[in-house]
């Protein structure tokens, strides 16, 4: 590098040209190596989910060590592009000119520096270990939930949480380090906004169950009963991707054991899900939620494609959206009759004597189980509820990893009235934990909080909501959906989506107001 006077060249991290010191004046050139920069951090996110996703489905065992290398390499690659001093030096630049750049722009600034503040204090080495062990633990939870061996995977546990403290620490050493990590899954919340949270979603949904199984009456599902072929099951699965409003020439299909999806772009978007040769309601509701995830990122802004600013903007206003197609959309009754004729097309002799009231009826029915994926709305909550407060004991340090079956047992006797009959229907029936996804549970029980306040401003804007759905007609209610939140990407946040969308702040009463009418009329309380 020369280093005279005149010739002084700085390089910005992930821009192949050297900048003159007049760039450090110009925020021309300040942009042209913002774009730059983004394009090098896109390029890397594109590579983390391909492998990510892959590592989930289709990668044969043996391959994860050499997966969670490359994604660690890259871990690295992007802190060190993130976190420069050059690269610092040049988003604090720009945002002292934001009356020169676009809405795009600021926005792209504002994130990058919320995204470098995030990982600047946290040594680049440590990040990349942590990588290597969810990776390898991701693979010791699959053979451990197979084999019902919570053994095997308990030290993993032990090694995430400790990891995640400490990484905390780096991150805000004078929060509480199980706040940073909600705060990093849904912005600007904490222990104390989801305490409050699901005291109110308890105080109406604990006596609504109660009521529920008093009253004596139960829903049919004897009709969803018996063997439905894995092949048609498939077929189907693709039909209700269309159904939905997805692209079937951006999704790729695959099988996996978790279900999942990602998007790398607007125009690749990955689900990947499983089905069950004796429960079809499995495969569809299933198909319904990670088709919610998938247009929440294919049918964003294009223009994002290469920013910071694609994706969803936080992991609560992502379960949002695969909730509200799940539930909102896919359990009403208005819905009904469009489900049960797709499924009809590819299990006529099953499906031809069930009725649309059957099938909403069914899908509907209320009762304590075991698996969260698995459970129906009123009980849902419930779920995540009993993983927020383990979390909070395993961050705290009041709990361990070889204590978390007895207190998932204990809870879920004392919330659902349910035996645990072992870890793979019990602490390791979900994939969260051993990705080092800690913080993320409570964000599928807000989220569906959030989808019932967009019903309800989505039919103060004159959306008749259920003749739409009566005609199998989702089009106007994606485009309300991507009006007021697919298009925004990352570049707002969830309080001002809501705020902007809704006229109002969040409010979950409109949540605990919808299940008591819904499940009112159901068993007729």
């Amino acid at each position: 590098m020369n280093t005279t006077d005149d010739t002084t060249q700085i390089k910005i991290p992930g821009t192949p040209e050297m900048a003159s010191p007049a760039a450090l004046d110009n925020p021309k050139a300040d942009l042209a190596a913002l774009e730059d920069l983004e394009r090098h951090l896109f390029a890397h996110r594109f590579a983390q989910a391909g492998i990510n996703s892959f590592n989930g489905s289709i990668n044969p065992p043996k391959a994860s060590r050499d997966s969670g290398e490359v994604l660690a390499i890259l871990e690295q690659e992007d802190h060190e592009l993130l976190c420069s001093e050059a690269t610092g030096a040049m988003l604090q630049r720009l945002s002292g000119h934001r009356e020169l750049l676009t809405d795009t722009q600021n926005a792209q600034v504002k994130i990058l520096m919320r995204d470098r503040a995030a990982i600047v204090d946290v040594p680049a080495e440590e990040q990349a270990a942590f990588t290597r062990l969810t990776n390898e633990s991701f693979d010791v939870w699959q053979k451990a939930k197979v084999g019902n061996d919570w053994a095997s995977f308990e030290p993993y546990l032990d090694r995430i949480v400790e990891a995640m403290r400490t990484i905390a620490g780096y991150k805000n050493a004078s929060a509480d380090p199980y706040d940073v990590w909600l705060d990093e899954n849904e912005h600007g919340t904490d222990r104390a906004f989801y305490d409050s949270f699901f005291s109110q979603v308890k105080e109406v949904v604990v006596p609504l169950l109660a009521d529920v199984i008093a009253s004596g009456r139960q829903p049919s599902k004897r009709m969803f009963e018996g063997k439905f072929d894995e092949q048609r099951q498939w077929a189907l699965a693709r039909d209700l991707i269309e159904l939905e409003g997805l692209d079937k020439d951006k999704m790729l299909l695959t099988k996996t054991e978790h279900p999942f999806s990602d998007a790398l772009t607007t125009n690749y978007g990955i689900i990947a899900s499983h089905v069950h040769e004796d429960d079809i309601l499995s495969n569809v509701y299933s198909m319904l939620h990670e088709g919610g995830h998938a247009l929440y990122e294919t049918e964003g802004n294009p223009a994002f494609d290469y920013t910071s600013l694609k994706g969803g903007t936080s992991a609560g206003m992502h379960e949002s959206q695969s909730r509200f197609f799940e539930n909102y959309v896919g359990r009403s009754e208005a819905f009904a009759p469009t489900l049960l004729h797709a499924m009809r097309k590819h299990f006529p002799g099953q499906m031809n004597r069930v009725t649309a009231r059957q099938l909403f009826m069914a899908a509907n029915r209320a009762e304590p189980g075991l698996i969260r994926t698995e459970a129906d709305e009123l009980t849902y909550p419930l779920h995540v509820l009993i993983r927020y407060e383990i979390e909070q004991l395993l961050m705290s340090g009041e709990a361990h990893a070889s204590d978390v079956p007895k207190l998932w047992r204990d809870r879920y006797k004392a919330y659902l009235g349910i035996r645990v009959p072992n870890d793979t229907k019990g602490a390791l029936q979900d994939v969260h934990w051993s990705q080092g996804a800690i913080g993320y549970f409570p964000t599928y029980a807000v989220g569906s909080a959030y989808g019932a306040q967009f019903l309800a401003a989505m039919e103060r804007s004159r959306i008749d909501f259920d003749l739409l759905l009566s005609r199998g007609d989702l089009a106007p209610i994606r485009a309300w959906l991507k009006d007021n939140i697919w298009r925004h990407g990352r570049s707002k946040d969830s309080a001002d989506i809501i705020r902007d969308a809704c006229g109002e702040e969040f409010s979950a009463t409109y949540y605990t107001d919808y299940l008591v009418k819904k499940y009112s009329a159901i068993y007729g309380l």
